[in-house]
């Protein structure tokens, strides 16, 4: 998969505003469940590690979101700024999902992310762990797509 995007605003070095803004581009584009979409966010040659995954590249990230995706039904994200400076961004967050039984898990995780100077991921490193939850426990009900700007984030949720 070759890239058909020269620039992805906003560009490093990270301000809070733009930071902020970074994350819930991020947040909105994996809330899409679009992986041809999401993957032109990362560059060409992006590495990432995964709990215990390690991808090298477009087609291995294009790969994982679709498998990622056909896995996890329903999935719904929010994550949160945790930190910044330069062209990095650190972030927490939070998606629930079902798998094909039924059973609502609440994933919870930690990014560090590392951009090229065309606003590209360059480098991710995700940690996280799975919760089972009753589907009475859910917090994340908004339509498939982007969470609504009135929805809480993790902090005002207690997460």
């Amino acid at each position: 998969m070759k890239d058909h995007v020269m620039s992805r605003p906003p560009l490093p070095p990270f301000t809070l505003e733009t930071a902020i803004q970074k994350v819930r581009m991020a947040e909105n584009a994996w809330n899409s469940r679009d992986a041809d979409m999401v993957t032109l966010a990362y560059t060409d040659d992006s590495q990432w590690r995964n709990r215990s995954e390690f991808l090298d590249g477009h087609e291995a990230i294009h790969a994982f979101l679709t498998r990622k995706w056909n896995k996890e039904l329903n999935y719904r994200l929010i994550k949160e700024l945790w930190a910044f400076s330069g062209n990095r961004i650190a972030v927490r967050y939070a998606y629930e999902w079902r798998d094909e039984s039924g059973q609502w898990f609440r994933s919870y995780g930690n990014e560090n992310w590392e951009f090229a100077d065309d606003g590209r991921m360059a480098k991710r490193h995700a940690s996280l762990n799975d919760l089972p939850i009753s589907e009475a426990k859910r917090l994340f009900h908004w339509p498939q797509g982007p969470r609504p700007d009135d929805h809480p984030g993790l902090s005002d949720l207690g997460l």
